[in-house]
């Protein structure tokens, strides 16, 4: 908790959640709403620090059902629909979209408005037909990281960009000197699927990735997700696909995510997928190891046209019913944190993507790519998306739930030999059930008060 405010401040309540991995998060966001208090007096902003991004959800909800609730709420993207459902204890929509709050402003209380310099890419995944309804403050891709020690040993000259090249510089890397075991590891995690399926222009549920309208039919059996699942199953079975049998879900995550890095780290395997936050990790691991290594964009399906990457990280959600001071209060401190300065700053200490173009272009003044190269992969990737809803990525309720589904079935298939086909068709009936419920429960199809009933973020 931050501290007490004076009884002549107009207290504007930010909860976010801790991230133990960034530890420098909140110190900076703290120093932030300080510096914004001195040149606003009579605001105070008021740092809630929750326990972990995946009780956030639930942590809102209860509030609200007391009827309170913080001006500012920070959700991890996987919960975005959710947070769209969520409701007051008057059974009101608890957000309001963040563009409508702004009504075409281009400063608020002094602050430059921000949303017109967001990276395209993060901008999309937060909007709905026209109208940005929260603001990405941490953004994400995936990435393929390369051991290119081990890479030249195999005589492989150049970075794999697609499914086909990935299996075939595995085939080279296979019994070669140094190499002890499979060529390439990624963690068995839902946002894993979700790039893949967008990166072959494909939605995961519809109507359009449920961007113009609620989502109501999920595709886990789609050509395209069936398309990267076979690949995967063959690399498996070829034995070019290092699989740590763990599921990245519910408290498991951390454990998936560390494992594939410590198959790189350890030189186990010459390739990892993994969150471009993690860039200066790998290339530190190879830097104490004795080993060079490229951040590059994540193999794609060569057989069809690149549509592009979804984002991860979290967002900024506006609470709506807020008086006018406050709700411009809180408005012009979500401006204030993504400016130029604070959004390049926020890079440097968390490693999660620059988030304006402003900041990149500062960063990119400064030398920062040309000194880290490893950071400007995430950037080109995303900026390589075609815009369609395929790319935004999917607004769908219980997506954690589909991550289970998804999950599980793709263990199925790598740790027990299941049918690809007949487990994913399973799986997408299984996802199509929880969705159903989902909607059910927020469009007051079911006795009691319209809303969402689980909260689970991973």
């Amino acid at each position: 908790m931050g501290t007490a405010a004076d009884q002549s401040d107009r207290v504007v309540e930010v909860w976010i959640p801790s991230y133990p991995a960034v530890p420098l998060f909140l110190t900076e966001v703290r120093e932030l709403a300080r510096a914004f208090e001195r040149e606003h007096p009579g605001y105070r902003i008021e740092i809630v620090e929750c326990s972990s991004y995946e009780s956030l959800p639930e942590e809102v909800h209860r509030a609200a059902q007391r009827g309170h609730r913080p001006a500012i709420v920070s959700y991890l993207f996987t919960s975005t629909q959710l947070a769209r459902d969520m409701r007051t204890h008057a059974g009101e929509p608890l957000f309001m979209p963040v563009q409508r709050a702004i009504g075409g402003r281009t400063e608020i209380l002094g602050h430059p408005v921000v949303i017109d310099d967001l990276v395209p890419a993060a901008r999309a995944y937060y909007t709905s037909g026209d109208e940005l309804f929260a603001l990405p403050h941490l953004t994400s891709t995936t990435l393929l990281y390369t051991n290119n020690s081990l890479l030249s040993k195999s005589g492989v000259r150049e970075v794999p960009r697609t499914w086909s090249e990935l299996t075939a510089a595995c085939r080279k890397l296979a019994g070669r000197t140094g190499v002890a075991g499979p060529g390439v590891t990624w963690p068995n995690a839902g946002w894993i699927f979700q790039q893949a399926v967008a990166q072959q222009g494909a939605v995961l549920a519809d109507p359009d990735n449920g961007r113009t309208v609620r989502a109501q039919q999920v595709q886990l059996d789609s050509e395209e997700m069936l398309a990267f699942v076979h690949w995967w199953q063959q690399l498996h079975r070829s034995g070019y696909y290092h699989y740590s049998g763990v599921r990245a879900i519910g408290d498991r995550t951390g454990d998936a995510w560390e494992r594939n890095y410590r198959a790189f780290a350890e030189q186990r395997v010459a390739f990892v997928l993994s969150t471009s936050v993690e860039a200066d990790r790998m290339v530190d691991a190879g830097r104490q190891s004795g080993f060079e290594v490229t951040a590059s964009r994540m193999p794609h399906n060569g057989e069809v046209p690149y549509a592009g990457n979804v984002v991860g990280g979290d967002a900024l959600w506006l609470s709506d019913g807020l008086d006018e001071a406050t709700r411009d209060g809180a408005l012009a401190f979500m401006q204030y944190l993504l400016s130029a300065e604070h959004a390049a700053r926020r890079h440097k200490t968390t490693r999660f993507m620059p988030v304006t173009r402003s900041s990149v272009d500062l960063l990119d003044s400064e030398g920062w790519f040309e000194a880290s190269p490893q950071h400007r992969a995430a950037l080109d990737q995303l900026d390589a998306s075609d815009g369609s809803y395929a790319a935004r990525g999917a607004l769908l309720g219980d997506l954690a739930g589909l991550h289970d589904v998804v999950t599980q079935a793709m263990d199925d298939v790598l740790a027990c030999g299941a049918d690809p086909d007949r487990r994913f068709a399973e799986a997408s009936s299984q996802a199509q059930r929880q969705l159903d419920d989902y909607n059910a429960d927020c469009l007051g199809e079911r006795p009691g008060p319209a809303g969402p009933r689980r909260f689970a973020v991973n």
